[in-house]
């Protein structure tokens, strides 16, 4: 929908937004009218550069051409039905994440904190089932960050901060031990433990990427143990860390792995996918969804990873992001800049605040986001090529120049 075709003008929608929503977000102040490929366009025509991606989820650029035409397509034969019928999309879609993946099963959801709730739900109850009424506990990552509904906010290791906040009680039967502690997290664990769950990086966290010790480890305990290995790659999946997941840079494999963001390609979608044997822990009633494996999510889904793997963008994820980090080094400032392929963290220094970097950058028509007051996160398309990443350096090198005036 254009602004022209409203007759309202830019601050008509603002005002209704103001009056008319619950707002939990800081707003930028510009109106996203249209987008493509690494820009997002205002109502005047005028273009940001967009490494932000719809939080990581427009990884092969935004309204991707294949990807709007399979929704199009699909809109016309079948919006939406129960889960009940057999469907294409949703079929082809299963057939092409598996294989591709080395999975067993999925079970799609909407969302990536309704797939990490699915992951909870099924490691409970496969520990439940096989071992007894008491195994249920799951270990996961201080600071790392699950979503926003209750198991997976009680699964994110933040006690007392962030989206925990305000809320009463958590879920039970959760503890937290350090991030890439490999003793702290064999230490956390009990007799009651079924699961580990974790982030390959840990975006919301500060983007830190997990050491190959600390994953493989984990995963030679768990086996040890007779636990499960629960991978959120929500934000890490399809591509983005220079691998089609970022658990394959461990040569590893999860007993579960949750998903979303980057496979819908911009329609909502979520799944979780594992292994044979703990995916029988569902079964008929014991799990549902009304949404999930819609079909036009399904149909734009499986455009969106067949534009991953045929343009091989977790490729050119790699090559930009090492790019990208050694002309981030180089800027004032600057303390470190970490990450794994186009997930890319740059922390500054105590005299540059990360949220007055966001700002300057917006002015200049970049678009990234701050954690914290010391950290800016960046997760642009992965078709951007090096004249992208040396615009956006070179705006974040005036957004500092400009605030070490101030």
């Amino acid at each position: 929908m254009k602004l022209a075709d409203t007759g309202l003008t830019a601050q008509d929608i603002k005002d209704k937004v103001n009056k008319y929503m619950i707002e939990t977000y800081e707003r930028f102040d510009f109106l996203a009218e249209t987008a493509k490929d690494q820009y997002i366009y205002d109502e005047k025509g005028e273009k940001y550069l967009d490494f932000y991606a719809g939080i990581a989820v427009n990884s092969a650029g935004s309204c991707n051409e294949k990807v709007v035409a399979a929704a199009v397509e699909q809109t016309k034969e079948l919006m939406h039905t129960f889960n009940y019928p057999y469907t294409i999309p949703q079929a082809l879609l299963a057939e092409k994440v598996c294989t591709t993946i080395g999975m067993d099963k999925i079970f799609f959801q909407n969302s990536g904190t309704e797939a990490n709730e699915a992951m909870i739900k099924m490691a409970r109850k496969y520990g439940i089932e096989k071992y007894g009424p008491n195994r249920y506990h799951i270990v996961t990552a201080k600071m790392g960050f699950h979503g926003r509904t209750f198991g997976a906010m009680s699964a994110t290791g933040q006690p007392g901060n962030g989206c925990q906040v305000g809320f009463g009680p958590m879920t039970y039967g959760f503890s937290y031990a350090p991030y890439n502690d490999l003793q702290a997290f064999k230490d956390a664990c009990t007799e009651n433990t079924i699961a580990i769950m974790i982030e390959p990086v840990q975006g919301e966290g500060g983007v830190h990427p997990a050491t190959y010790e600390f994953m493989t480890g984990l995963r030679e305990f768990c086996d040890e143990k007779g636990m499960l290995l629960l991978i959120d790659e929500v934000q890490t999946g399809w591509c983005r860390t220079g691998n089609v997941m970022s658990y394959m840079n461990y040569g590893i494999k999860p007993d579960i792995v949750s998903m979303a963001k980057a496979l819908g390609g911009g329609m909502p979608i979520g799944a979780i996918c594992a292994k044979e044997e703990v995916a029988k822990a569902f079964s008929a009633g014991s799990h549902g969804t009304t949404f999930g494996g819609h079909p036009v999510s399904c149909a734009a889904a499986l455009a969106q990873v067949n534009e991953l793997l045929d343009r091989n963008l977790a490729g050119n994820a790699k090559k930009m992001g090492s790019y990208i980090a050694e002309k981030l080094k180089e800027l004032p400032h600057v303390k470190e800049v970490r990450g794994q392929g186009l997930l890319v963290g740059v922390e500054f220094d105590d005299e540059i605040n990360s949220v007055d970097v966001k700002h300057e950058c917006l002015h200049r028509h970049l678009l990234l986001t701050a954690i914290g007051d010391h950290i800016i996160r960046m997760v642009p398309p992965l078709i951007i090529d090096e004249k992208d990443c040396d615009e956006a350096v070179e705006i974040i090198r005036a957004s500092i120049e400009t605030l070490e005036k101030l």
